[in-house]
């Protein structure tokens, strides 16, 4: 068996304004401070002399190709991109920057969601993918609402496809949406 993988589908090109402007500060950050420092230190490293036993200079040369790497994909991504910074004409239902509140039809467990672009997920929980299952199945249902999400028997927050794994029916009890 090989090594090859087919590439993932392509990510939704969509942002939120805060979403937006974080990825342009990222950007800024790499290409005007931490690209500079790191070819400074690997600058100083190759004045050393031999390079090939030089860990610095490996070490650096490998840093900067990284950070290259990801300048090149948020500048690439940030050009595509769409920002969405207006509120949807009908506030009644859910569509892309929705904050929704759901209760599980079973436990009555309520967690909160928001549905953002796929670069804004790292760090913050309650917020998820535009691509994801779960806010597929959201986009366009209104308050009072249920969907079913497959999900395993063990946990209420990883979504998972296996044979064991049974719909859950959660009911929408609140969209809102936050302006600006």
């Amino acid at each position: 068996m090989g090594r090859y993988r087919p590439p993932e589908p392509e990510k939704t090109a969509i942002s939120t304004a805060e979403g937006f402007s974080r990825l342009q500060q990222e950007l800024n950050y790499l290409w005007k401070e931490k690209r500079p420092e790191v070819t400074a230190r690997v600058a100083a490293a190759a004045a050393l002399g031999d390079r090939s036993e030089n860990a610095d200079y490996i070490y650096g040369k490998k840093q900067l190709a990284e950070i290259d790497r990801r300048i090149r994909y948020l500048d690439k991504r940030i050009r595509t991109m769409n920002v969405v910074d207006r509120l949807p004409s009908d506030s009644n239902k859910v569509y892309f920057g929705a904050w929704v509140t759901l209760t599980s039809a079973k436990g009555g467990q309520s967690a909160s969601y928001r549905l953002v672009g796929p670069d804004e997920i790292d760090g913050k929980p309650e917020y998820i993918s535009i691509d994801s299952p779960m806010a597929k199945a959201l986009l366009g249902k209104s308050l009072g609402d249920e969907i079913a999400v497959l999900q395993t028997t063990t946990s209420t927050r990883v979504l998972s496809f296996e044979e064991t794994a049974e719909p859950t029916s959660y009911r929408i009890d609140d969209i809102h949406y936050e302006s600006g």
